[in-house]
């Protein structure tokens, strides 16, 4: 008998495990995606980068090819943001319109069930995903964030920590802080993500109070994740304790392993403007993913990559990773014991 956790977030979703797949990207997440809903959990499709103009057709492209490859559900995840009017970012609206457009097809709609936004406030888009069909999920990094999240009418609160790879937060609080404070302060579904990868850290996130977790760097170094270049799923396993490092991204800091790109980007900044260095952070990131190139792409990464030694199979890490965390919780209920109250004389 398989077993598995009480969960809000599983129970919405009509999934079996609590366990997400992180939005990656930007390059494709299709088949990483698949593996991880098929077995159980909810895989995330990436959007293409931020300059692509055929982007929201791209992303189409993507979610038809998974729905194509499971009949589970699967989530989306698009990064939101705003000008200097507040308006909202033109990628980030024709992305998410491409996500609630796919929807609108039955099949489609009966596997995509989840769409992530994270960066900006999810209000910019909120009125384009409302009505939709589909549940609303954003990324915080802060407790106010969380609470004017749900505020603004999202499903579900994914509280990401600073340890996180990818885009962070310019206030760094860690998952240990931030996931009982948001799981406190909302009455959503939480996901907890920043730093898990085995099944005590699943324990653990459920300890802080979240419903679920969300995994990103674990999940690229498998053998599942073949839309990327194995390069990089080795580059994790190589990557010692502390390597990684927090540099300017699109929307802020972002979390990756150290290479000599992210000195050449150190440069680029005094000299390109920002739809120019957008444009070139964009090709570094699919040059590592999709190209395997070590040295000259920018690789994000969570802090725990020091702690992935392994590639995994999705379809057997999944219920694993659920049942060693149910044994933990076991164990350590075995070490709860009374005690016999001593009185000074």
């Amino acid at each position: 008998m398989t077993r598995t956790f009480s969960s809000r977030f599983a129970d919405l979703l009509g999934i079996r495990y609590p366990i997400v797949q992180e939005g990656l990207g930007p390059y494709k997440t299709v088949r990483l995606a698949a593996a991880v809903s098929e077995a159980g959990g909810l895989g995330t499709v990436s959007m293409p980068g931020m300059t692509d103009p055929d982007g929201p057709k791209v992303l189409r492209g993507y979610i038809e090819e998974c729905c194509a490859l499971t009949d589970r559900p699967f989530a989306v995840n698009v990064p939101v943001g705003k000008d200097s009017t507040g308006t909202v970012l033109p990628f980030s609206a024709a992305y998410v319109g491409a996500v609630v457009d796919a929807v609108r097809d039955p099949e489609i709609a009966r596997r995509l069930r989840m769409i992530t936004t994270s960066a900006g406030a999810p209000g910019v888009v909120r009125d384009l995903i409302a009505g939709s069909g589909l549940i609303h999920a954003h990324k915080v990094g802060g407790t106010r964030q969380a609470v004017r999240a749900q505020a603004d009418g999202v499903d579900v609160i994914v509280a990401s920590g600073y340890e996180a790879g990818g885009h962070t937060h310019s206030r760094p609080v860690h998952t240990m802080v931030l996931g009982p404070s948001v799981c406190a302060a909302v009455d959503v579904p939480v996901v907890l993500a920043g730093g898990i990868h085995d099944g005590a850290g699943v324990a653990a996130a459920l300890a802080l109070g979240a419903d679920a977790v969300a995994l990103g760097t674990r999940f690229v170094a498998s053998h599942d994740n073949t839309d990327w270049h194995p390069a990089y799923a080795q580059k994790i396993i190589d990557t010692a304790e502390g390597d990684d490092v927090v540099f300017a991204a699109v929307y802020g800091p972002s979390r990756a392993l150290n290479t000599p790109a992210l000195a050449e980007l150190a440069v680029l900044e005094e000299t390109l403007d920002v739809a120019a260095l957008t444009a070139w952070k964009d090709d570094r990131l699919i040059r590592g993913q999709r190209d395997g190139e070590m040295e000259a792409g920018i690789l994000p990464a969570g802090n725990v990559s020091g702690a992935i030694t392994d590639l995994i199979h999705v379809a057997e890490f999944v219920p694993a990773l659920v049942e060693e965390a149910i044994a933990v919780l076991e164990g350590l209920a075995g070490r709860v014991r009374a005690t016999t109250e001593e009185r000074n004389p």
